[in-house]
């Protein structure tokens, strides 16, 4: 219980459908530490208080559970060296990953409770012998993106009960229960860094000063002064700090030499990836050859492509059209209709 509408509306269900249900609130990090501005962010003193009012008013118990060192190895330390190596990292992926469905999984058998049960907006179905990750039917809302990295042992021991909601109806359901988040916003910051200063996170974090670089054009000429690569993602158009008489984009991060290139929106298209850290849901490897959707942003509409896997942890991708920034760092995720087949992350 996150102290969020879904996870509140989520535990509802869950009572309604006759289930023995505890609340469990993770404690991710100190604000005091590293996110004093998450004053109404997740992982909050307000968003436990939150959680815990919707539990009372369920007659729920309710624990808070300090994940601090977890949080800080798998999640934050990920962040950090992604951007380092030039990468743009989805912090929310690996959370999902290795804190929610394995190390929360993980406490949920201890306590001798069976499903772990979050507000995800996505769908869990068992076809035959294999269970199978479905996108939300609120495509709108929907997070299969995030969560492609799901063993079958987390599928079996999880469920999603908003998977089939809107997000209208579920804040219904909040207000005709009373709960105090029905209006609550929804959160659209990473948690740790609520600014969305991540340069100045890292810094200040890890005691590190990331050093400015020169800028330069595709063929080579410096035209400016960056304040650090990690600054930087692949597309970015805004906070460049360069004047150009047409729109420029930065189309590549060099860590060797230490410089930013800026160019044309068109340099930014490629009709292929590949991506490594591979985990199929859908199926056990990739035998031959498939026509799939496949998705590299959060926001972004899955695109056709043909994909083979090319080792036990690795797969390409060829895009029927060229696709815009795809970004090392970020994943790939395939889709077989609204079925996830699995996913990796972009080398």
């Amino acid at each position: 219980m996150s102290g969020g509408v879904d996870s509140s509306v989520a535990a509802w269900r869950m009572l309604e459908a006759g289930y023995d249900c505890i609340g469990l609130t993770l404690k991710l990090f100190s604000t005091d530490d590293i996110a004093p501005a998450a004053s109404r962010g997740c992982c909050s003193l307000a968003d436990v208080n939150d959680a815990r009012d919707v539990a009372w008013k369920l007659k729920m118990p309710h624990y808070v559970l300090n994940f601090a060192d977890e949080f800080r190895e798998q999640v934050i330390r990920r962040f950090i060296e992604t951007y380092e190596k030039g990468g743009t990292p989805n912090p929310c992926i690996d959370c999902n990953r290795f804190i929610k469905f394995n190390d929360l999984l993980l406490r949920t058998k201890q306590l001798d409770f069976d499903i772990l049960v979050t507000g995800h907006y996505a769908r869990i179905e068992k076809q035959g012998g294999r269970w199978l990750l479905k996108k939300a039917l609120d495509a709108k809302k929907d997070q299969s993106y995030v969560l492609y990295a799901m063993t079958q042992e987390q599928l079996a021991h999880t469920q999603f009960p908003l998977g089939g909601m809107t997000k209208p109806e579920v804040r219904e359901i909040a207000a005709t229960q009373g709960f105090i988040n029905a209006n609550k916003r929804d959160s659209q910051d990473i948690c740790f860094v609520p600014d969305g200063d991540y340069g100045r996170f890292m810094e200040e974090y890890t005691g590190k000063h990331y050093e400015e670089g020169n800028i330069i054009d595709e063929k080579g000429k410096i035209i400016g002064r960056h304040r650090g690569l990690v600054r930087y993602t692949l597309g970015q158009r805004r906070g460049l700090g360069v004047a150009a008489n047409e729109p420029v984009y930065v189309t590549k991060k060099n860590q060797h030499d230490n410089t930013l290139t800026l160019g044309k929106e068109s340099s930014l298209y490629t009709k292929s990836l590949i991506a490594r850290d591979l985990n199929l849901i859908a199926f056990d490897r990739i035998e031959k050859p498939l026509r799939l959707m496949v998705k590299t942003r959060y926001l972004q509409q899955e695109k056709k492509a043909l994909v083979e896997q090319t080792g036990p942890d690795e797969f390409t991708v060829i895009f029927d059209e060229p696709q815009r920034a795809v970004t090392p760092g970020q994943a790939a995720v395939l889709y077989d209709g609204d079925v996830v087949a699995g996913g990796g992350t972009i080398i």
